[in-house]
C-alpha cells in the first residue's frame, strides 16, 4: 500500500520536479546550485547560504553527520539509526573519583523521539521525486532537495517566491529544523551574515564554490514569527548573547542507598577552584535523549552544556560553579566545565555540522574569557585527552569526540587560530595535518559491522609507528592494551597524535619525524611537500640529572601532610608508563596540588578543597595529557 502511494504521489508531481536524473547533470557543483535555485525558484544565495552553515558545501562521500544529515543540505534520515549515550556504556565512571564510587549507569533502551527536522529526507524524496539513495549519495540531487524543502517552506508560510533573499528569512529559519525561536533566529542569521560576506572555498571532493557577498542584504524577519515557534526558558544562563541557550536543569536531588545523591556536586567555582579545562565530548545519541539522561538523578553522569547539531541550539543543565561528572577524572572535573555535542563519533556518522561548530565554538570563547582558561589544545580538551586517574582506570578511558572533529577549523572559529612557532628545524611540533585531505585509514565506522573498513575520510589525527615507515608497527599504550598492540579501530587513539597537540621531537629521517610519545620514539609521517606538523618552540620537560625514570600522574593530587584530620587522604599513584631520561615532553603549565572533597548533597563542611605545596607540570605524555612532580624535572627551552 505504501509503494502505491508513493507511485501516485509521484505520478502528481508537476514536470520541474522531475528525478534530475531525467535531465543534463549539472557539470559542477556550482552548477548543481544555481540549477536547483532557478528550478525551485529559490535565490541562489539563500540555497549556498543555507549548505555552507550545514556542510560548508561538501558532499563527505555520501557519508551521514552526527545527525543523521547527508550531503550538501544535511538532508536528515535519523530513522535509520538507533539511539544511545556514551556515558551509559557500563565502563567509565564519569564522577572519576574512588573516594566516592559510583554503580556503572545502566544502559538506556529508550528509542529517540525522532522530531520532523530529523527526517527531512522523507518529505525531499515527495517534492522531487528523487530516490532515498540519491538524496543520500548524489550531491546535485541532494541540492535540488534542500532546494525544494525551502520552497515548500516558503509557501507554508504565505511568503513569495521572491527574488529578494530578505524574504526568504522564514524559510531559512524553519530548515534550521529548531523548536525554539532563538534557535531557528541564530541559524537564520548566521546564514544572513554568511551571504551579507559572501564565502569561497574548495570542498572536501575538490569542488571549488563560491558565494558572491550581497552586502547591502536586508533581512525581512515578520517572516519568523509566523513560524510559531515556542520562547525558550533562559533563568540566567551563562552563555554569550549571540548563540540560542536555554536553561534545562540538571536533577540533583538525595537518593536511596547506594547513589546517596545525584548527578552532580555543588561549588563554589572560580572562587573555590579555578577552572582549568574545557572537556569537548560527543553524546553518542540525540540531543532529546540525551539531555533526558541528564535529568534523571540515578544516572551516574552530567555535563553542564548540551549542542544540538542541527542549528547550534545550546541547552545548559548545570551553573559553572558546580562540579559535573562528566570527564571520569575527578581531578579533572572538579576544574573543568564538560560541553556534550550531539552525535556519534563513528557509529552511523563521521562529521559535525558548521551550525553546531560556530555556536559550539562561541560557547567555548566566552567560557575561556570568563574562566581564564588558555585557548590552546593542553586546555580545551576532547574527552579523549583526559588521563585516566589510576593504572587501573586507563583502559576505560573515552574515546570521543574523536578523529573526525576538526579542531583546526574549531580554533579558527573561536578566534585563536593554531599558528606554527619556529623554524624548520624546531625542537617541537604542533600536528596540524590538512583536514580535508588527510584521509587515514580506519575500520569500525559501521555499527553493523564493526571490522569492515571505513571510507576514507577527512581527519585531524595522524598513525604513530615504530619505524620510520609505512609497514611499520603502530605503537604501543600499555596502558590500553596491557597485552596487546594498538589497533587501527577509529574507536582506539593510543597509537595517534591530533590536531593542535605538541610534542618533543626525538628525531627526523626524510619525510619522517619521531616524537617522544607514552615513553617511546613515535613515527609519522611528515612529509615537505605535505606537512602533518608545523614547528612549535616552547618549553620541554626532562628527567633531572642522575634520575633514570620519573613517574607520570593521572591527577595532580596534594601530598599526605596537607590532608586535615577529617578529610582521608588521597593516594598520589603513578600510572603505569615509564618517562626515561633522555626523553622530553612539552610542558603545558603548572597544575595545582588540589583535591575537591564533596561527598555530601548539602553544601556544607564537607565541601573543601585540600590544598598542597607539591609542585606538578601538566605535559603531553600520549594522546592524553598527563602530569609529572616539577621536583622531578628540568624545563629547558625546545629551540
Amino acid at each position: 500500500m505504501r509503494r502505491l502511494l508513493a507511485i501516485s504521489v509521484v505520478a502528481l508531481l508537476p514536470l520541474t520536479a522531475a528525478p534530475a536524473a531525467n535531465a543534463e547533470e549539472p557539470a559542477d557543483r556550482q552548477e548543481a546550485f544555481a540549477a536547483a535555485a532557478q528550478e525551485f525558484k529559490v535565490p541562489e544565495s539563500v540555497l549556498l547560504g543555507v549548505s555552507y552553515l550545514e556542510s560548508r558545501w561538501d558532499a563527505h562521500a555520501g557519508q551521514p553527520s552526527n545527525s543523521a544529515g547527508f550531503g550538501p543540505m544535511h538532508l536528515t534520515d535519523a530513522a535509520a539509526f538507533a539511539t544511545s549515550n556514551h556515558h551509559g556504556d557500563g565502563a567509565e565512571d564519569a564522577r572519576g573519583d574512588e573516594s566516592r564510587p559510583l554503580p556503572a549507569p545502566e544502559p538506556s533502551s529508550a528509542q529517540a523521539d525522532i522530531p520532523a527536522s530529523l527526517r527531512t529526507m522523507e518529505r525531499a524524496a515527495e517534492l522531487t521525486g528523487e530516490s532515498n539513495e540519491r538524496l543520500r549519495t548524489d550531491d546535485a540531487a541532494n541540492i535540488r532537495g534542500g532546494a525544494a524543502l525551502l520552497a515548500d517552506y516558503q509557501k507554508a508560510l504565505g511568503a513569495p517566491l521572491s527574488e529578494d533573499p530578505g524574504e526568504w528569512y522564514g524559510a531559512v529559519a524553519k530548515y534550521s529544523g529548531a523548536e525554539e525561536s532563538g534557535a531557528a533566529k541564530f541559524f537564520a542569521d548566521e546564514v544572513y551574515a554568511t551571504i551579507k560576506e559572501g564565502a569561497a572555498r574548495t570542498t572536501d571532493d575538490g569542488e571549488k564554490v563560491t558565494l558572491p557577498a550581497v552586502p547591502g542584504l536586508e533581512k525581512i524577519e515578520k517572516w519568523l514569527e509566523k513560524l510559531g515557534l515556542r520562547h525558550e526558558r533562559t533563568d540566567g544562563v551563562e552563555c554569550p548573547a549571540s548563540v540560542s541557550c536555554e536553561w534545562i536543569p540538571s536533577a540533583y536531588q538525595q537518593l536511596p542507598p547506594p547513589k546517596d545523591y545525584g548527578h552532580y556536586d555543588l561549588a563554589n567555582r572560580p572562587f573555590g577552584q579555578k577552572i582549568e579545562y574545557i572537556v569537548i565530548h560527543d553524546m553518542e545519541g540525540y540531543f532529546a535523549p540525551s539531555i533526558r539522561m541528564n535529568q534523571d538523578p540515578t544516572y551516574g553522569a552530567s555535563w553542564q552544556y548540551s549542542v544540538r547539531s542541527t542549528d547550534g541550539h545550546i541547552a545548559q543543565h548545570i551553573k559553572g560553579k558546580d562540579v559535573a561528572w562528566q570527564a571520569g577524572n575527578w581531578y579533572v572535573n572538579a576544574k573543568s566545565i564538560g560541553i556534550e555535542h550531539e552525535g556519534f563519533l563513528a557509529e552511523g556518522s563521521t562529521w559535525y555540522t558548521e551550525a553546531m561548530y560556530r555556536s559550539s565554538a562561541r560557547l567555548v570563547r566566552y567560557l575561556a574569557l570568563r574562566y581564564g582558561i588558555p585557548l590552546d589544545r593542553a586546555h580545551i580538551l576532547g574527552h579523549d585527552n583526559v588521563p585516566g586517574t589510576l593504572p587501573t582506570t586507563v583502559k576505560q578511558m573515552h574515546e570521543d569526540p574523536g578523529p573526525f572533529w576538526d579542531w583546526t577549523h574549531y580554533f579558527q572559529l573561536i578566534g585563536a587560530p593554531l599558528h606554527q612557532f619556529g623554524g624548520p628545524r624546531s625542537g617541537s611540533i604542533m600536528i596540524k595535518p590538512d583536514f580535508a585531505t588527510n584521509k587515514p585509514y580506519f575500520y569500525g565506522c559501521d555499527r553493523k559491522n564493526p571490522n569492515a573498513d571505513c571510507p576514507p575520510l577527512p581527519a585531524s589525527t595522524v598513525w604513530l609507528r615504530t619505524e620510520p615507515r609505512q609497514d611499520a608497527p603502530l605503537v604501543k599504550d600499555i596502558g590500553k592494551h596491557p597485552t596487546g598492540g594498538s589497533l587501527y579501530s577509529v574507536y582506539d587513539h593510543s597509537a595517534r597524535a591530533t590536531t593542535g597537540q605538541r610534542f618533543a621531537v626525538a628525531e627526523r629521517q626524510g619525510d619522517w619525524t619521531a616524537i617522544w610519545y607514552l615513553g617511546q620514539k613515535a613515527w609519522f609521517y611528515n612529509p615537505a611537500s605535505a606537512p602533518t606538523a608545523v614547528p612549535s618552540m616552547g618549553l620541554v620537560v626532562t628527567p633531572k640529572p642522575g634520575k633514570a625514570t620519573v613517574p607520570v600522574y593521572g591527577r595532580a593530587y596534594p601530598e599526605q601532610e596537607a590532608y586535615p584530620a577529617d578529610i582521608p587522604y588521597q593516594a598520589v599513584t603513578p600510572l603505569q608508563y615509564t618517562f626515561s631520561a633522555g626523553e622530553k615532553y612539552t610542558l603545558a603549565g603548572s597544575a595545582p596540588a588540589e583535591y575537591y572533597r564533596a561527598v555530601t548533597f548539602t553544601m556544607d563542611q564537607d565541601h573543601k578543597v585540600v590544598r598542597g605545596k607539591t609542585k606538578y607540570l601538566q605535559i603531553q605524555f600520549g594522546h592524553r595529557v598527563m602530569f609529572v612532580k616539577a621536583d622531578d624535572v628540568q624545563v629547558t627551552f625546545s629551540g
